[in-house]
């Protein structure tokens, strides 16, 4: 049986008509720059509720801007989790800010609002959540104490674009609200995208400067800015995606829920009440990791480890002076979490394959 970790063919197959149509429309058109782009805000608007979408050229670039548009400086602090892509430290470190590790909480593996405070110094400008795994972390609890300490939130919702916490939508529940459109994300183009959202007006428009030159107007710039357009073939793909989106996170959800009914001996995902997951990987702990991806390569079912490092043990963040056990959850989880097959288009029958192999001897 021939599985797919995540199987893009078989959605690109059933949507065909639709992205085939969106795509042709650019090339007729020869609008790349631009263009669809703007109708792609306008409908990832409508879905979040969000006052702004400023629609970018990948995930991480998103979060560079949101960054910038805060005006991040060199020496300034912003808060964040070790357990996840390098992307989230990586835009912080790369404005010449320093990333600032909080420990995540063993069920959910996202950041511990508990451990936040006592990381605020003078130097503290913002915090960043991430939204690991297809669920959002406790945004109230971190507005909270943004609000006490006059600190931005940034909630980086690279994989949780369209979950739920508390009935409000990932990307709008703080100051600003990122996202990948990587092609394996819940909701992926055909090449690299993101996105940020805001009800903050000012922002919005200086993001729609930073991401375009700093340019204002043509030949007319008022700050130091990137070139982070999404592209309009891109929006075309997304655009068609969007309309069937609502029906994969079913899916999604009905897979996870077998999942978590039939797998044995293992430790399967915890998603608290009043939160929803979108399901971005399915990760579970096993005793022996090594033994588990083994058995499930033999058997052809493809894994995957997020994340074998945490990011403070990692060369490049080395000059922060972390120690290997100053995060304990982040490093075990690391040692023990294994992501399965998790695709809208996972059919039962590799499902049930899935979970057999994975609960056999």
């Amino acid at each position: 049986m021939k599985i797919d970790f995540i199987d893009l063919q078989a959605q690109y197959q059933k949507y065909k008509t639709d992205i085939d149509t969106q795509i042709q429309q650019v090339l007729d058109s020869s609008v790349y720059i631009g263009g669809k782009v703007e109708q792609l805000e306008q409908k990832l608007s409508v879905w979040t509720g969000s006052k702004h979408t400023i629609a970018c050229s990948s995930g991480t670039d998103a979060l560079v801007l949101a960054l910038m548009a805060i005006d991040i400086q060199p020496g300034d602090e912003v808060i964040t989790t070790p357990f996840t892509f390098i992307a989230t430290a990586e835009a912080i470190a790369l404005l010449k800010a320093r990333p600032v590790f909080v420990d995540i909480q063993e069920r959910t593996y996202n950041i511990d609002v508990s451990k936040i405070e006592e990381k605020i110094t003078s130097k503290t400008k913002a915090v960043i959540p991430v939204s690991l795994f297809g669920q959002m972390a406790d945004m109230d609890g971190i507005n909270s104490i943004a609000k006490k300490y006059n600190l931005k939130v940034i909630e980086d919702g690279a994989q949780s674009f369209g979950a739920t916490y508390m009935g409000k939508q990932s990307c709008t529940t703080s100051d600003m609200g990122t996202t990948s459109f990587f092609p394996a994300k819940p909701l992926g183009c055909y090449g690299d995208g993101g996105a940020i959202w805001t009800n903050d007006d000012e922002l919005a428009s200086k993001i729609r400067v930073l991401l375009n030159h700093g340019q204002t107007k043509q030949y007319v710039h008022s700050h130091i800015g990137i070139n982070g357009r999404l592209d309009a073939l891109q929006a075309g793909v997304l655009i068609a995606k969007l309309g069937y989106y609502a029906d994969e996170l079913n899916k999604r959800q009905n897979i996870a829920d077998k999942y978590n009914k039939k797998l044995q001996n293992v430790t399967t995902p915890y998603v608290p009440d009043g939160y929803t997951s979108v399901w971005a990987q399915y990760c579970i702990r096993v005793k022996d990791r090594d033994m588990m991806m083994d058995k499930c390569k033999k058997n052809g079912v493809p894994t995957g480890v997020y994340y074998p490092i945490p990011l403070h043990m990692q060369d490049v963040f080395a000059y922060l002076g972390y120690k290997k056990d100053d995060f304990p959850v982040s490093l075990a989880v690391s040692k023990d979490i294994l992501a399965l097959p998790m695709s809208a288009f996972l059919t039962q029958e590799q499902q049930d394959y899935i979970i057999k192999v994975v609960n056999d001897d």
